[in-house]
């Protein structure tokens, strides 16, 4: 035990630039979305306790825009607001609004009316029964309100760095998808302090009365104020600086990179450590980054090589031609026991070996990701056009716990399983799709909450098992190398088995625009560094 927080704590210390850095942007997202929440939620708190007639029309659009799914608002933003620090701001204040207007209006109304009635005995217009009256009484229910949305905004904020706003989301997403435990306490246990300490402040604020609150609340806005401008302000300057189109020579180019990308061998580490590549670069989520691209927000991505999204938005691979990516093999892997609990299991998995290639699976994803078919008629086509589709049985037999990643090519994958093993055996199958990152997949194998999974042979290698860098160098790109390797370390650490590999191979690969690559006379990664260095 004593260990692990050691490593954690040095973790920490190592990162503490890093760390600082983006605890000032979460706190500069959070209070600036909470300040322009109170300024909006608190008049039209008062408005509707004066107008009753608007409350329940006002209260229920506030919550209808609460219970829209964070990344989906943040993904709507795209287009009109860009990347960045605006639109988490905007997405934050969506958040913060019903709990601020919902406690100034239940304040302001629960006030004792006979309190009301003598205010207006000693000749109170309604203006100062509502400054003078109302809102002190009310100020312990609307600061509660506050508390609420404070709270909120501190955990929604971490989801900012999908969006290349950063905050502590990086830490903790980066750590999920590397399997990087210390990662992701390095960002989850500052978001929880954050959390934790903005509540009891304000709670202590609910105590004061209101000269004192005032003085407070002035001096705390000029704080929020100070933050904004030191952290938040180059930020949000700086997304100006994107939509444009980069077509000609002598332009600056930007990168989006996902946050396991970034902390790769493979990855950003890779392309800095043999290229020598160093671009300015944003952390941004996979499911957002093609959006971004196509939107010309950024213009290097780290992206796929078998993504549907390729050809949805004209999108380019530059070459790798120094080989930093190694084989990423499709394979399913299941739990030793799985095999041994349901026998047919791996012969029914094996009809799928060899039988999609680079190019299918792009079409596949194609189909999913722009024409928006979903992955169960595309499963369900693909099987049929192979001849490897049956009716289902509708067995009774044990249940069969399939799991897949989050995002679409794994969704596909695990409904053409659900179909071979329904159509094949008299096993009931329960999917649990869109488990997150590796991290959350593997754990979810290897303690026996799903039995198997599609994996790729170089998550599993530089992921999962993490070589020393002299065995990497030994196998190279060498697929068959690698597929060996990890199917007998897995054996013998985890217990897990790899079967036969599906037939396509999903590395990372960097792209652009096709246009802009064209324009700029870059095909590969040496000539997108040689473009770099010499703009």
């Amino acid at each position: 035990m004593n260990d692990r927080q050691q490593t954690l704590w040095n973790f920490m210390w190592e990162q503490k630039d890093k760390l600082v850095s983006q605890t000032v942007q979460h706190l500069g997202l959070t209070f600036t979305a909470l300040v322009l929440a109170i300024a909006i939620g608190l008049p039209l708190g008062m408005f509707i306790a004066r107008k009753r007639k608007w409350a329940s029309g006002v209260l229920g659009f506030a919550g209808v825009l609460q219970t829209i799914p964070s990344i989906a608002l943040l993904g709507f933003m795209i287009p009109l607001l860009g990347i960045g620090a605006r639109p988490a701001i905007v997405a934050l204040l969506v958040y913060a609004l019903l709990p601020i207007i919902r406690n100034t209006y239940t304040g302001i109304t629960g006030v004792n009316r006979d309190v009301v009635e003598a205010a207006n005995a000693l000749g109170m217009n309604k203006k100062q029964v509502l400054f003078h009256v109302e809102l002190p009484l009310a100020m312990p229910v609307i600061l509660a309100g506050i508390r609420t949305a404070a709270v909120i905004n501190i955990g929604v904020a971490t989801l900012a760095s999908f969006i290349a706003a950063g905050g502590l989301g990086e830490f903790i997403f980066g750590g999920i998808s590397l399997n990087n435990s210390n990662m992701i306490l390095a960002g989850a246990i500052p978001a929880a302090f954050l959390a934790i300490s903005l509540d009891f402040l304000l709670s202590r604020l609910q105590k004061l009365d209101m000269i004192k609150l005032k003085k407070i609340s002035f001096v705390g806005l000029v704080l929020i104020l100070a933050v904004l401008g030191y952290k938040l302000w180059p930020l949000m300057m700086a997304d100006d600086d994107h939509g444009h189109d980069v077509s000609s020579i002598g332009a600056k180019l930007t990168a989006g990179f996902t946050p396991e990308f970034m902390g790769r061998q493979d990855g950003d580490l890779g392309l800095k450590a043999v290229y020598g590549l160093k671009i300015p670069t944003r952390v941004i989520s996979d499911a957002l980054m093609y959006k971004a691209a196509y939107e010309k927000e950024i213009d290097v991505i780290s992206g796929y090589s078998t993504d549907g999204r390729l050809k949805a938005f004209d999108l380019v691979v530059l070459k790798d031609d120094k080989g930093i990516f190694p084989p990423y093999d499709a394979v399913p892997i299941v739990r030793q026991t799985a095999l041994k609990k349901f026998p047919q299991l791996e012969a029914v998995l094996n009809q799928l070996a060899g039988k999609i290639n680079d190019a299918t699976m792009i079409d596949l994803n194609y189909r999913t990701d722009y024409l928006k078919q979903s992955p169960e008629r595309v499963a369900k086509d693909f099987l049929m056009s192979v001849g490897l589709y049956k009716n289902p049985r509708n067995g009774n037999g044990e249940v069969l716990r399939i799991g897949s990643k989050i995002f679409g090519e794994q969704y596909i994958l695990a409904q053409i399983y659900r179909m071979l093993i329904e159509g094949n055996t008299n096993y009931q199958v329960a999917t649990k799709s869109g488990l997150g990152g590796t991290k959350i997949c593997f754990d979810a194998l290897v303690n026996d909450q799903i039995d198997f999974y599609p994996e790729y042979t170089g998550t599993g290698l530089l992921v999962l098992l993490a070589p020393a860098q002299s065995l990497l160098k030994e196998m190279g790109q060498d697929k068959e190398k690698v597929y060996d390797y990890v199917n007998k370390a897995f054996q013998q650490k985890y217990q897990v088995k790899w079967l036969k590999p599906i037939g396509f191979n999903n590395s990372y690969a960097l792209m652009m625009r096709e246009k802009q690559s064209k324009a700029i006379r870059v095909t590969t990664i040496t000539e997108l560094k040689k473009y770099i260095d010499t703009n």
